[in-house]
């Protein structure tokens, strides 16, 4: 098993917010967005700033939404030079794009898995992924299937009598954030309501789409925690009977404390992320910007630092980053190299 290394994942703070900057020439690359591939991207920012032939990029966070959308809102140093998204770009989010002059190349970097946690000193969950979305998607079938209502179910053991009777409380990220999104429709679309019987027949009965289920909770039985991760995490360790949604590499940097769910009966370890046995997994996408790469110094060493580090044996996999196969490693360190332009076929 890879040894596992909790680095050190300060990020670069700007003293300045990205919009005040003005559009001079800027010596360094800005980076936002995912924050699960914040620890990721800050770990390359650090080994590039080891080089005193470049300044040390500023990574911060604020969600894939952020990151997808700030790197397409125009040309100029205001604007940042790649976006980091734990969810692929959607035909929309390129509009937006095309619409502001922006060109882009898509590099995915690696894969994660999502994952429920809980305190080691807490309920110990095994669930399938049709009663986690049941649990914590807005709205449920009524008792003949004729119409969707307010999710009513307080307790685990209200979804299942075989959970845990421990009220259902879970913290997770906002409707920012890339893990929300991938969460919700690898959970509460597809695992809930395109699998579940009564959820089919009653969706086709009042001729809704399953994607309706995206939809979360808001009564407090799903508590939006912020983009920060690691808030979560802290929330976890002071609530036992809490759990959370976040990405892998957080469970792996805090195993001392918490412990991950049993989703359809794989647990959420680097190995079954890897191997595809842990169906709650998505991959992790950086977005860079044409048209900065020939007035920001420093963004070609930056693409090339990631192919430094991303390998099996890589200090991103010893923080838990799921690697890329060799083939799809060799596709995107070429793409790195020839940056060809992210187009709307390439999306469908």
């Amino acid at each position: 098993m890879l040894k596992r290394t909790l680095l050190a994942t300060a990020v670069v703070v700007s003293t300045l917010p990205l919009t005040s900057l003005t559009a001079q020439a800027r010596e360094y690359i800005s980076i936002a967005g995912s924050s699960t591939v914040l620890p990721f991207a800050t770990i390359v920012a650090e080994k590039m700033g080891n080089n005193p032939a470049y300044k040390s990029p500023v990574v911060e966070s604020g969600g894939s939404s952020v990151g997808k959308k700030g790197v397409c809102d125009g040309i100029g140093t205001q604007f940042i030079d790649i976006g980091n998204a734990s969810s692929r770009m959607k035909l929309k989010e390129l509009d937006y794009c095309d619409a502001n002059g922006v060109t882009l190349t898509e590099i995915k970097v690696g894969y994660d898995g999502i994952v429920l946690a809980s305190s080691k000193s807490g309920i110990e969950m095994k669930i399938s992924k049709s009663d986690l979305g049941k649990a914590l998607t807005a709205r449920v079938p009524n008792a003949d299937n004729t119409a969707m209502i307010a999710n009513p179910y307080k307790m685990w053991s209200d979804v299942n009598p075989a959970l845990p009777e421990v009220a259902i409380r879970v913290y997770g990220p906002p409707t920012t954030s890339g893990t929300r999104a991938s969460f919700a429709e690898m959970v509460n679309e597809k695992g809930y309501c395109k699998k579940d019987a009564d959820a089919k027949a009653t969706l086709k009965a009042i001729g809704e789409k399953a994607k309706t289920c995206r939809a979360m909770r808001t009564d407090g039985a799903y508590v939006e925690a912020g983009e920060q991760d690691n808030l979560i995490v802290q929330k976890l360790q002071q609530d036992a009977n809490a759990l959370g949604i976040f990405g892998f590499s957080y469970l792996d940097q805090n195993s001392d404390t918490l412990r991950g769910a049993e989703i359809d009966g794989v647990e959420p370890t680097f190995g079954d992320i890897a191997s595809g046995s842990y169906s709650v997994s998505r991959a992790l996408y950086f977005y860079i910007k044409h048209e900065h790469m020939d007035v920001v110094p420093g963004l070609d060493a930056y693409l090339n630092e990631w192919t430094k580090h991303w390998g099996e044996d890589g200090i991103l996999a010893e923080n838990g980053m799921i690697p890329l196969g060799d083939d799809e490693r060799a596709q995107y360190k070429a793409a790195m190299k020839d940056l060809p332009k992210l187009t709307a076929s390439m999306l469908k």
